[in-house]
Order: structure tokens, then sequence, then C-alpha cells
């Protein structure tokens, strides 16, 4: 057994360096941050074969002492913080005082600096060997400059970890790419073996910070995103969401910040998730660029070495804000009539989407001639016998649903008569008629509504309707199907979810950890018609259940919602399980394809998208309806040119 040792100061910081610089990007991270907390205003990168051979970044900052140069470049050394006080409510994005003596250990460091309100500037440099070092004067104005070449010389093993020129690069890239969006007040320009690839000027207006959103992230992200502002128990989150048709395959357009600081949060994640589960294809991954601001005292940042993560004082208020306000800027989008619809295709789009996500009351159009939504129920939606029968399949599967679901089968069962014949019964109510405000006149329409006007179907899967704009395609399946779901959904939770006793009480073998979260969450149990009581030290009992999964795996369930609750503090899977089985009972419901409507049916369908939250996506999170302006039109047929 060799004797204890205190290691030097140069392998403690090689050490330290193994948390810190990961490879170039994390360089880059670092440098940045300590430039934005010093109050730059501009900062220029210029790196050269992905950082690896050289990284230059210069801001124009409050600068560095000449007598504080020495220490920069020490462990534990830094300007943002002296007490406990400070660390509990950190507002600086560095504070460790570790990066630049991790940085100069694995590297040949260049640091030049002039202070605010000092004549002169003067330049320290390290070779990745002990922390002395000789200070000098140089020529330099008010800012500082870094210069970070060769990283890893000295660690060759840890230089055989880098990758690819280009990969390197593009880790560099994005964290330019997330600070530059962090800070729309800092300019930004970032090189690349001397060519430029940012030129991101300094923000201050909304339309500039869209063209910096636009540069970053596309165009297209733009025209296919909601902008949101919202205030509530001392928390602000704003930014932009894109809309559900905007999705991407993979998580790669996701950026969430607190307090200024890019994060990535399992609780902000699940919170996002759970907003857009009802409106996005399976697999699937929406698209956001928020921010949310609140107390720093509120926030622990101090809990990974890379500072990514965060940790809430009150997780639970945190997430239902951050769900309940998307999910509501989400449900508001209302088909208007000067903006680029949900589900287009990409070469169809060009104006940018315009959603009034602030919106706090239904569509204001004049629908005196077609039964008001809040009175229309879904009990009347079926589109014929066939989709009683597959729902009653549906029910016997899973357990008596609830006394309006039973009357709806009742009532799309009474459509065979005494001899057997089939009637099929509208799934639309409030047909058009000569009372509609929509009216043609010589003239043209009185009004045009955001979803124009049925003209025809087309092979029973389509509905073609004219608008001011151009012409409007409706998948009217999938159209209904939504409409019918949202419906479900506000019955079913209207009636404040009906539970069931249990002849035979589930009793669930639980950890002590578990139990105590059994007990501390009876009202999230009872919201969704649970009623779970502990009865021991490491046990639990199920005594009453919703009625509409009265016949699902009622213990798994349970166990599940318990590990969530652990995990997350919030949980949303009985809503879920409720909402798929509804969600399927909607889809029999739906008017089928080859189905043929009428005119007025067709305008009734258009009318009733118009005011049903989530209509641009049917419930598996296809799009519902597509737009053609005269534009797009005159450009298919080459008009004039």
């Amino acid at each position: 057994m060799q004797r204890i040792n205190l290691l030097s100061p140069r392998l403690a910081n090689q050490i330290a360096a193994g948390e810190v610089v990961e490879r170039p990007a994390s360089v880059v991270k670092e440098l940045l941050e300590n430039s934005l907390d010093a109050g730059a205003s501009q900062l220029d990168i210029d790196v050269e074969q992905g950082g690896v051979r050289r990284i230059k970044i210069r801001d124009n900052g409050t600068g560095i002492m000449k007598d504080d140069l020495s220490l920069a470049l020490s462990r534990h050394a830094t300007s943002k913080i002296i007490t406990l006080d400070d660390l509990e409510a950190v507002c600086s994005l560095g504070f460790r005082g570790e990066a630049l003596a991790s940085i100069s250990s694995v590297s040949r460091m260049h640091l030049t600096s002039q202070a605010e309100n000092e004549v002169e500037a003067w330049r320290v440099e390290a070779e990745g060997k002990d922390m002395a070092t000789a200070i000098r004067p140089a020529s330099h104005p008010q800012g500082t400059t870094i210069e970070v070449r060769d990283l890893f010389f000295n660690t060759p093993a840890r230089r055989k970890f880098l990758r690819t020129e280009k990969t390197e690069f593009a880790h560099l890239e994005e964290v330019v790419k997330r600070l530059a969006l962090s800070r729309y007040e800092t300019g930004f320009r970032l090189s690349h073996n001397g060519k430029q690839v940012y030129d991101l000027r300094p923000v201050t207006d909304q339309l500039h910070a869209e063209h910096r959103l636009a540069t970053l992230l596309g165009k297209k992200f733009i025209e296919n995103s909601l902008t949101l502002d919202v205030e509530a128990a001392g928390l602000r989150l704003w930014g932009w969401i894109g809309l559900p048709t905007f999705s991407r395959s993979q998580a790669d357009l996701q950026y969430f910040f607190v307090n200024g600081r890019v994060v990535k949060d399992k609780l902000v994640a699940h919170a996002v998730r759970q907003a857009y589960r009802d409106v996005l294809y399976n697999g699937r991954h929406p698209t956001f660029v928020l921010y949310l601001e609140l107390d720093p005292s509120t926030v622990d940042v101090n809990v990974h070495p890379t500072k990514h993560e965060v940790r809430f004082r009150d997780g639970r208020l945190v997430h239902d804000f951050l769900f309940s306000r998307i999910h509501k800027a989400i449900a508001d989008v209302r088909p208007e009539s000067d903006v680029a619809p949900t589900g287009m295709s990409e070469s169809a789009s060009n104006g940018a989407v315009n959603y009034d996500v602030n919106m706090t009351e239904q569509s204001a159009l004049p629908l005196s001639n077609r039964a008001a939504s809040t009175s229309m129920d879904w009990m009347r939606t079926a589109s014929s016998p066939l989709a009683a029968s597959e729902v009653r399949g549906q029910l016997d599967g899973m357990g008596r649903l609830s006394d309006y679901a039973q009357e709806y089968v009742s009532k799309t069962e009474e459509v065979n008569t005494e001899t057997g014949e089939v009637r099929e019964v509208s799934p639309f109510v409030g047909v058009g008629g000569s009372e509609s405000p929509f009216e043609r006149s010589e003239e043209g329409y009185q009004a045009v509504p955001p979803l124009g006007f049925a003209v025809a179907q087309l092979h029973g899967v389509y509905i073609l309707s004219e608008s001011e704009q151009g012409l409007i395609l409706v998948d009217m399946h999938a159209a209904h199907e939504r409409i019918v779901y949202e419906r479900m959904k506000t019955a079913f939770y209207q009636k404040n979810i009906s539970s069931q006793p249990l002849l035979v009480p589930i009793n669930i073998a639980v950890s002590q950890s578990e139990a105590d979260l059994v007990e501390e969450s009876g009202d999230v149990f009872g919201a969704f018609g649970f009623r779970v009581e502990r009865t021991g030290l490491e046990s639990a009992m199920v005594r009453e259940v919703p009625v509409i999964l009265i016949r699902g795996d009622v213990e798994g369930l349970v166990r599940d919602v318990i590990s969530d609750l652990s995990a997350n503090g919030v949980s949303d899977l009985m809503e879920s399980r409720a909402n798929e089985l509804m969600a399927s009972m909607a889809c029999h419901g739906a008017v089928r394809a080859n189905r043929k409507l009428t005119i007025a049916e067709m305008n009734s369908l258009l009318r009733d998208m118009e005011v049903t939250e989530r209509s641009g996506q049917c419930n598996h999170g296809r799009p519902t309806w597509a737009h053609l302006s005269m534009s797009d039109l005159d450009k298919l047929f080459l008009r004039g040119r």
C-alpha cells in the first residue's frame, strides 16, 4: 500500500479537466459563459480544425485586472460568488472557478485583458504546466481575448477520444447556437478555418429576434411556430413552440432556458411531452425554444458539473405551469383566414404562421345556425350502426364506461328498423340554411369563415373548400375524429370521472418510501376516480377505480403512477389510459371514409373544426387540413409567366 500524497496542482487540474473539458465545444462553452458574465455585448469566436488546433475568443466585457490575472488561472478562484448565500441564488452562468485552470492544464493558453477604467492591457500564458505564470504588458482594447491551442497535447489518451474535425465543429457550433439563443442582446461571430459561419448582430425587438431564430434554426421553424408569453405564480414563460405538424423524428430542435441558462431537465421534458401528447404522431418529438424566468433562489443550478441540469424548489408548481400554458397555447390554435394552415407541405408554405395563442375564448364567428359546441354532445356523432357495434366491443373489453357511453350506444343502435334495414344517421347537426351568416350574394359572400365553404367531396375522403385565399383540403375522417374525441373528453371530465368501489379491494406491497408517496398523493389519485390508501408501513390498498378503467390492469397502473410520481413529482398515466380508450372510441365513432356527405354536412364539419381545440390534428397526430393559396395554384399552372 502506497502512502497518501497530496496531488500536484497540475495533476489536480488535469483530473478536474475530465469533468469540465470533454472536447473543444466544452472549452468554447466555458469561455463564452465567462465573457457573457463579464457583460460582453460582442463575442468573436475563431476556431481551426474543429477547435482542436486553435480556439480564439474575444469579448468587449469588463476585463480582468492585472492583479487578478494570476488568480484567474487558479482552481476555485472566481469573482462570481463569495458566500453561501451567493451560491444559493446564482445569477451568473459560471461560478465554480475551475474552467480556466482546467483548460490551461491540457492546452497552451494565452490570456490578454484590459480591465475597465485601466489604461494598460496585460497578458498571461500557461502551457499545461503548474500554475506559476508570468505577466507582461500587451496591447488590447477593453475586454478579454483567450487563445487556446493544441488541446490535449499533453494528454494523448484524451486526444484519441476526439472525433473527426467535422463532428467536433458540429458540437462546437451547437454550443454557440445555444448561447446565441440565450442572449439576444449580444452579438456573435463564428469563423471556422477562416470561413465565417455566423454573424449575428445584437437584437432588441421581436422581428430581429425571429430573424436570429430563422438563421440558427431555419426559416421553417419560425413559419410553423406559435409565440408564447405568460406569467403566473412568480413564473414567466415565453418563447416559441412548434406546431404539432412541425414535429421531428428526433428531439434535436428543443431548447429550454432557465434564467438564461440552457438546461436539459427531466421535469421540463415531461411537462412539454405531456402538453403535446394528444396531438403528436407516434414517435415524433415537438420543437420549441422556451425561456423560463423565476426567482434564482428557487432553483438550484449546482447539481451537475456541466450545469446542464437544475433542481426546482417546487418542481410540481413548475411542471404544472409549463404543462398548462403550453397545452392551452396548442389548444387555442384555430384556423384563421390570414394564416398558413397546419399540415401543409413545405413547398406550399410561403407565409409566416401568425396564430394568436393569447385567445381566451372560442372563435367569435357567428354560428347562429349550428348547435353550440358546448350543448352538442358526442352521443350524436355516430355515423352508422357499425360504429356503435365497434364501440360496444370496446366497452365489452374494458368494462362499462359510464352512463353517457351507454346512452351513446343505445342512441346509435336505434337506427335499425323493425324490418332490419339500416338507416344512416347524419354525424352533423346545425347544417347550413337560409339563416346562415355565410351566404353568397351577387357581390360575393357576406362573410367568409377561416376554412371557407365546401364545394365538393373527393373520393369520399377529402372535402374541398373555397376560402378567401385559395383552396382548403380537409381529411373528413381525421377532422371528425378530433371533434368527437374533444367532446368525449369534455363530457368525461365534466362528470368529474365516475368511480366504482371494488368488491374485493386490491392490496399492493410497496416500499416504505412508496407508501409515504401514496399517503401524500391522495388528491392525485382522487382526481381520476381512484381511492388508494396506505394500510401499513409497506402496503397500500386500492378501494375505488374509475369506471372507464375497471377492467384494466389496476395494480399495474397504480404501480406505474407511483413510479411516475417518485421520478417526476407528477403523473399523467391515469389520464393517458382514459384518453387512449376515448381516442379509440372516437376513431370508431367518426365518419368513415367513402361516406357521401351533403354540402350542408360538409360545411357543418368545417364550422365545428373552427371552434374545436386542437382541430389541426387528429387523435393520432396526423394533420386534418391543408391549404393551397391562389399563389400556389398559379405556380402549378405557370400563370403570370
